[in-house]
């Protein structure tokens, strides 16, 4: 058929259009997807977990729902979502000796099913999303298309090899410290974090993290990613909160001009604790330039709080500690197993440890300080400001091996923030964040830049990138390893 040849590179929203006009069959697309998955995959290792004889079985079903993504692959992050009967390791020892499988579906895989999405598989992810690169020892390191020696970020960093290398058109991602948009940086793709609420984390959890989790996709396209929110976003029965509703369907959001915005730009560390690789001020740089030429008016500013890296870190890691003792907690009552410190990372096990000597006045104090921090950051685009530009990362995709914490410092966290200067700040605050691939290092690797927006203000986003994306097209680029 004309369009196999094309599939590995059209887009979710492309693939979906070929269903509608009766020119594939989900059945074909997902039998493509598997021999590009079975080509690429070994040198790789971004899908971990094959589910093929379920999709098969599904994609051939008359019960494949007739939603907008009809018979698209699709692949799902080993975290933060279950899917019934199928394992769940979470990048862990523990949880794969235990062959644990959940017995229900997540309401995030509940809506991506609804929508007609096949899923042919699960992705290699850091144990618990506790790193920054997607290297488990239940695993083995997911390798990034455009440098198998480079990493491909994490926590979703097996997602974002795989939709890098034109196995599956889109993939299931979350992130609580960047782990949507740090994956998309190092592997060149769209990459938004939802408002805090936008997608439910039910019915097994309410929120993650104290708030900082939430539930997106890794993408190709700006209409993708609109798209596939519009599909999984909404609140669910019991969820906590829920961010305001959108104006109307945030597909629609993609084209609409975005008006004159004014976007403050981020092109440094403030307070010096790390500095900028050449490569990412120049992406910054770049894109500060592209958005005035399209008539946006750019300037030198940013959230003084940003700054404040001395101040919040220690809450934020107080929560992640505290809420990482509770998950292994919860891992041992699920499986019946008891916990085996052989059998988790170091760095788990450390944060567990942290955890478990927090005293709740320590949990709660974090907890009001990050709240504090949220409304000094907030009091920026309260100010006039629409969006704010960084680099997504403070370095090109780092070689692998490279952030694996040493012995003596299990948490090995400096090494790890350099990495990540501006992502955590907006899983504590809330707000949506996008990273964009607008940039390539003269060795050809992709650089993320990131535009922030006030909390709910996802459809601003979405216009922005939209029109970057036209202005900048992206999707030409191909990785090395690809399908």
């Amino acid at each position: 058929m004309s369009w196999e040849a094309e599939l590995a590179d059209l887009d979710a929203t492309g693939q979906a259009e070929l269903v509608r006009r009766g020119e594939a069959r989900p059945a074909e697309l997902v039998e493509a997807a598997i021999a590009r998955i079975e080509k690429v995959n070994p040198q790789l290792n971004a899908v971990i977990l094959p589910l093929f004889d379920k999709a098969r079985q599904m994609a051939a079903s008359a019960e494949l729902p007739d939603g907008p993504f009809r018979g698209v692959p699709f692949l799902l992050k080993d975290l933060d979502a279950f899917s019934a009967g199928d394992p769940y390791h979470a990048g862990s020892r523990f949880l794969r000796a235990a062959d644990w499988k959940p017995d229900r579906d997540s309401y995030v895989v509940q809506k991506l099913r609804a929508a007609g999405f096949v899923i042919l598989g699960k992705t290699n992810t850091p144990e618990l999303g506790l790193n920054v690169t997607t290297e488990p020892l239940a695993y083995g390191p997911t390798r990034n298309p455009w440098d198998p020696t480079r990493s491909t970020g994490g926590s979703s960093g097996g997602s974002a090899a795989a939709v890098a290398a034109g196995m599956v058109p889109a993939a299931h991602a979350s992130d609580g410290g960047g782990s949507i948009r740090i994956p998309a940086s190092e592997c060149g793709l769209v990459g938004l974090k939802p408002s805090r609420g936008r997608v439910s984390l039910g019915p097994e959890y309410g929120e993650f993290w104290n708030g900082l989790v939430v539930a997106h996709a890794v993408t190709h396209s700006v209409r993708d990613s609109a798209a596939i929110l519009d599909a999984i976003a909404g609140p669910m029965p019991g969820d906590p909160y829920t961010a305001p509703p959108p104006a109307r369907p945030f597909r629609e959001e993609v084209g609409e001009p975005p008006g004159r915005l004014r976007i403050g730009i981020l092109d440094h560390v403030p307070g010096g604790r790390t500095t900028l690789h050449p490569d990412c001020v120049a992406a910054v740089r770049e894109a500060a330039r592209l958005l005035d030429s399209l008539g946006h008016i750019v300037e030198e500013s940013y959230p003084a709080a940003i700054a404040e890296t001395e101040e919040f870190l220690p809450h934020f890691f107080t929560l992640i500690a505290s809420w990482t003792a509770a998950a292994l907690d919860e891992l041992s009552a699920r499986t019946g197993k008891p916990l085996d410190r052989g059998q988790f990372e170091p760095t788990t096990w450390a944060f567990a440890e942290l955890g478990r000597a927090c005293p709740a006045s320590q949990y709660v104090a974090a907890v009001q300080s990050l709240e504090r921090f949220t409304r000094r950051m907030a009091s920026w685009w309260d100010q006039g400001f629409d969006l704010l530009l960084t680099s997504t990362l403070g370095e090109p995709p780092p070689r692998l091996g490279e952030l694996r914490p040493p012995p003596d410092n299990p948490l090995g966290t400096d090494r790890a923030l350099a990495l990540i200067p501006f992502t955590a700040q907006f899983n504590i605050t809330g707000q949506p964040a996008i990273s964009l691939p607008l940039h390539w290092s003269a060795g050809g690797l992709p650089i993320g830049v990131q535009l922030v927006a006030a909390y709910g203000r996802e459809d601003l986003l979405l216009r922005i990138a939209a029109q970057l994306e036209q202005a900048r097209p992206w999707r030409g680029r191909r990785p090395p390893i690809h399908a």
